[in-house]
């Protein structure tokens, strides 16, 4: 990691700490500046604003877990059900934990404020194009179905969510889910997905 690299890291750290525990309005960015040290410009040569600092916060640990656990996974097997169950339960497993389901709260508490929502859906869909080129391996290998992949990655995304995700967020459920409920959870949510993009028996020939 380079000295420029290491600095926004830490800034991205002292951010998120301190967004969390005092929301976007208490925390600036100078007192950002007299945890991580150096000056306010230094701050700015990395973000733009406050606005796009906080969203960076939000979107850093999603951006490096989706990215990281969509390469591994491995589309080129016969069975795109072993594929998605396996990435649906590490998605969920991420998904369900505290700091994730915090920031997730305080991003739509935040989303209407100077374009932060805006900002949040972009970056979310610049990560779905990672889950959507699984998919369109999938589909390339007639594994899948041929539809729109991105869509296809939406409609996956939501039908892992609403089991377990959304109860969370909502605080309607404050316990996070042990690996074996949401395990199950993923099962059921892949197992509709399949119903919707399997492919089409191909016709024999007599």
């Amino acid at each position: 990691m380079t000295k420029r690299d290491a600095k926004r890291q830490a800034i991205l750290d002292t951010a998120f700490r301190l967004f969390k525990t005092q929301g976007f309005d208490r925390t600036s960015v100078s007192q950002i500046t007299t945890e991580v040290g150096g000056s306010k410009a230094t701050i700015y040569s990395h973000f733009p604003s406050k606005e796009e600092l906080f969203v960076e916060c939000m979107m850093a640990a999603a951006e490096d877990y989706i990215t990281s656990t969509v390469s591994l996974l491995d589309a080129s097997g016969p069975d795109p059900d072993v594929v998605l169950r396996d990435f649906g339960a590490s998605f969920l497993n991420f998904m369900c934990s505290a700091d994730i389901v915090a920031s997730r709260r305080l991003m739509i508490a935040e989303a209407s404020r100077s374009g932060i929502g805006k900002l949040f859906f972009a970056k979310t869909i610049a990560l779905r194009t990672h889950v959507a080129a699984l998919l369109s391996q999938l589909m390339a290998s007639g594994a899948l179905r041929a539809e729109n992949p991105e869509l296809a990655a939406d409609q996956l995304r939501a039908l892992l969510e609403a089991e377990l995700v959304e109860p969370l967020l909502l605080h309607a459920r404050e316990n996070s889910p042990d690996a074996e409920e949401i395990k199950r959870a993923a099962d059921r949510a892949v197992a509709v997905f399949l119903r919707a993009y399997a492919a089409k028996p191909q016709s024999s020939i007599d």
